[in-house]
């Protein structure tokens, strides 16, 4: 396990290379600057800023200089948040994004492992057509829509909890129910399937034959295999709940790392930019290592190769 864990990452090396590269060069080849505003800065000014930030060199020596600056861990200054660095914006504001994106995790799995394993195990059942409509539903339904519907419902309408904001417990519901139920769908059919597959398989009438219970049979001979679908789907599954941030975070005001990042693409602010793609290739590099070992636990035919 530990070759195929360190040859991984170091197969990761050239991808966030790319990833680098690519993103670099992209914003600097979008139109404005991260010194541009409605109201002109005198030139002598916008010299002075450019030559501060490095932004006076070649691009090539720009390009160069940013690579030994990330190979030490140092992701730059902010080009529009005054004598703060990408690595402390990112230090304060990434704990809200994995709280938000740990919430509506457990939404996601907490409601669509147990309506996918009810749906398999009544197969053709009114459970498994109502599993079956709530999953298309999460799955038609866009979070920009879900959102601000859930929004209307329960703190304008039903005044039960705010409709913006990261103070109270309250504030996390709107926002993880969103961002789960979507993933919630993708879970429950994952699971359905992989149990239908698992519960049709010889030795699952074996155990029926020798008398097992319905329930053992679902928790300790389906679970394992039936789950196996699912554990592959995580790995994407919470980097796209962790990027789908972005939407929750700016309809629901949350003051999380998504947030910024939308706000550093409008302001053209380079460097947080970089520093958030860079983050999040990371963290998606990490999860599908972490969900390749997990497949391997879980299933013994495999193999780490």
């Amino acid at each position: 396990m530990i070759r195929f864990v360190v040859r991984r990452l170091l197969q990761a090396v050239p991808v966030l290379f790319v990833i680098i590269t690519a993103t670099f060069f992209m914003v600097r080849f979008v139109p404005g600057g991260p010194f541009t505003s409605e109201k002109a800065i005198p030139p002598e000014i916008l010299r002075n800023l450019e030559a501060h930030y490095g932004l006076d060199r070649p691009l090539w020596r720009q390009y160069l200089s940013y690579l030994g600056h990330v190979a030490r861990g140092d992701l730059g200054p902010s080009f529009k948040y005054a004598n703060r660095s990408v690595n402390e914006i990112i230090g304060q504001k990434l704990p809200v994004s994995l709280e938000l994106g740990t919430l509506a995790l457990l939404v996601a799995l907490v409601v669509g492992i147990p309506l996918g394993v009810l749906a398999a195990a009544r197969r053709n059942s009114w459970l498994d057509h109502l599993a079956g409509t709530v999953g298309m539903a999460g799955i038609c339904v866009p979070t920009f829509v879900l959102g601000p519907l859930l929004v209307l419902l329960f703190a304008i309408r039903l005044g039960w909890v705010n409709a913006s904001g990261w103070d109270a417990w309250s504030d996390r519901v709107l926002p993880a129910l969103t961002l789960g139920f979507v993933y919630a769908a993708y879970i429950m059919r994952l699971t359905r399937a992989g149990m239908l597959e698992i519960l049709n398989q010889d030795f699952i009438r074996t155990a029926r034959a020798k008398g097992a219970t319905e329930l053992r049979i679902v928790v300790h001979h389906g679970l394992r295999g039936g789950l196996l679908p699912v554990v592959s789907f995580l790995g994407p599954a919470i980097a796209g709940i962790l990027t789908g941030s972005f939407v929750i975070e700016t309809i629901f005001q949350v003051p999380g790392l998504g947030r910024e990042f939308v706000n550093s693409a409008f302001n053209r602010d380079y460097t947080l930019v970089l520093g958030t793609v860079i983050l999040y290739a990371a963290l998606l590099v990490a999860l599908n290592l972490a969900t390749d070992v997990v497949q391997v636990w879980l299933n013994p035919k495999l193999k780490f190769e």
